[in-house]
């Protein structure tokens, strides 16, 4: 589709849904109106963040100079960045509810793994005072290297929709943010050798979730090849959908200076992902087939 139609269809979608969610109750009880409906808001951020524009002010700035006639009433830059971070809270139901739609929580097989997000670089670390009080030192197994930041969590489920995310200090260990991201979950969860625990393996057995990882190499193997070989084939998805966050959305560069912009920011990110996924599907592909989602 041409971007005027991926425009619009990203709008369709935000603002049916969010009618939904708000049931036709105000979202401020006080306050001025906003210039720009919170819809519109949201579809700028959206289709902003699938273009590459992960700033607020290089978002602000494209659609000012190129869709005045979509969005006519676009404000400043800063009321349109305080509007936008205002509704985080918004964003993070919309992308529940969208998830949803998709049979998020119907599945029976999900995969969950994390990712770094450094707020800067490693030697700059004892000097930042960016999050001071709420960053972290951490460890990635992946990339074989510590950094200094937040660790960002993530479930999808077999087609690759991000059932849940969160993101936390980087020395907060995976296995303990687990249950509360696959509460929901039924059926086969797996997992890298990060989440190997006995008490997190019983813990989710007894909500009905049998959760796989690969072993280490001082532990005895009993389960089939064919089986080890298909766990690690469906593993790969996870990291797919992990690479178009950090590729596509940069959800593992951290802009914000505060954590209220930097959860209004990780919210939107995992909700562009999403709503792309969904119009995707409609147009009759693969959900995460996002380069055949704007043609020209």
């Amino acid at each position: 589709m041409s971007i005027e139609d991926f425009i619009i269809s990203v709008f369709c979608q935000v603002d049916d849904e969010l009618n939904a969610l708000l049931q036709n109750k105000p979202l401020r009880q006080r306050g001025f109106v906003p210039m720009l409906a919170d819809s519109e808001v949201i579809t700028m951020e959206i289709v902003g963040e699938f273009l590459g524009y992960d700033s607020d002010k290089g978002m602000w700035k494209y659609f000012s100079s190129h869709w005045r006639h979509f969005f006519p009433r676009i404000p400043e830059r800063t009321t349109f960045t305080r509007q936008a971070a205002n509704l985080h809270v918004v964003k993070f139901l919309l992308q529940h509810r969208f998830a949803q739609s998709l049979g998020a929580q119907d599945d029976l097989l999900y995969m969950i793994d994390g990712f770094p997000m450094p707020t800067c670089k490693f030697a700059r670390a004892f000097f930042s005072r960016c999050f001071k009080a709420d960053a972290a030192y951490g460890y990635c197994a992946t990339k074989k290297e510590h950094f200094y930041g937040f660790r960002g969590h993530l479930v999808i489920n077999s087609l690759g929709i991000i059932t849940a995310a969160t993101f936390t200090a980087a020395n907060i260990d995976e296995r303990d943010v687990c249950p509360e991201l696959v509460e929901k979950a039924r059926g086969l969860l797996l997992g890298d050798k990060g989440f190997i625990r006995p008490s997190l393996h019983e813990g989710l057995a007894k909500q009905g979730l049998n959760l796989q990882t690969p072993l280490r190499e001082n532990m005895e193997e009993k389960r089939p090849c064919t089986f080890l070989k298909w766990m690690k084939g469906k593993r790969r998805l996870v990291e797919t959908v992990i690479g178009q966050l950090a590729e596509r959305f940069h959800l593992e560069k951290v802009r914000a200076r505060d954590l209220w912009h930097q959860t209004s920011r990780f919210w939107r990110k995992i909700l562009a992902h999403t709503i792309c996924a969904k119009i995707s599907m409609l147009l009759g592909g693969q959900p995460l087939q996002f380069e055949a989602l704007v043609t020209c």
